[in-house]
């Protein structure tokens, strides 16, 4: 086969992939310290951002269907880190909320984005650039696949 592109190495897929797959292995054992996955850590995140959310709105950040949600949030409150109400205003709505101890949990888990970080061996200006970067790739293909 003569077409160059088609070669692994040339492919721009397969370093994400083993980027994603070293960053959650990185991960892996300061989470599990505190009891979480990696896709709990990051429901855990954005709520410390910002308590008292529906399912809808965590969704929406994390990207995710409330079929893959709903299965995580279930864990965390079954671990007594949130807690899951329907919503007076309308049943339909699901209310998350951390639990004191989900709360507790910040201080726990607060140096690990400075570990991981430093673990990356890149500076600060080069992690905030990559960020951008992944994130104008996400959009781009976001908004082509909505074409």
């Amino acid at each position: 086969m003569a077409d160059d592109s088609m070669a692994l190495e040339q492919q721009v897929c397969f370093p994400l992939y083993e980027a994603m797959r070293a960053i959650t292995a990185a991960y892996r054992p300061k989470l599990e310290a505190l009891g979480l996955t990696y896709p709990q850590y990051l429901v855990m995140l954005a709520l410390w951002e910002r308590d008292d959310r529906t399912v809808g709105d965590l969704c929406a950040e994390l990207a995710l269907d409330s079929g893959t949600l709903s299965p995580l949030l279930k864990r965390l409150a079954t671990a007594g880190l949130v807690e899951r109400r329907r919503s007076v205003a309308d049943e339909r709505r699901v209310e998350i909320s951390l639990t004191e101890r989900g709360r507790g949990l910040y201080g726990s888990a607060r140096d690990i984005p400075a570990q991981m970080a430093e673990a990356t061996g890149l500076s600060v200006e080069e992690l905030v650039a990559l960020r951008e970067t992944l994130r104008r790739v996400t959009r781009a293909l976001n908004n082509a696949k909505e074409s």
